[in-house]
């Protein structure tokens, strides 16, 4: 970068901290400790399971024609 660019990005830098933005980007490792440790697939998982989620029965029509299992 030319001396130009830095001295842009600088004064962009300073504004930001002044006007009370974070100047920065946050890090990875931070983007990281925000997010949450679960899955939200496997949150709604867990609370069909807990809640129950009704009973899922088969109907006798598809289990009448079934081979035996053993």
């Amino acid at each position: 970068p030319t001396e130009f660019e830095m001295r842009q990005r600088n004064a962009k830098f300073a504004k930001d901290a002044r006007s009370g933005k974070k100047p920065t980007h946050p890090s990875r490792q931070e983007q990281l400790a925000k997010r949450s440790p679960i899955n939200i697939y496997a949150l709604g998982l867990i609370a069909f399971v807990v809640i129950g989620g009704g009973e899922l029965t088969i109907p006798d029509e598809v289990t009448a024609h079934a081979k035996p299992f053993m």
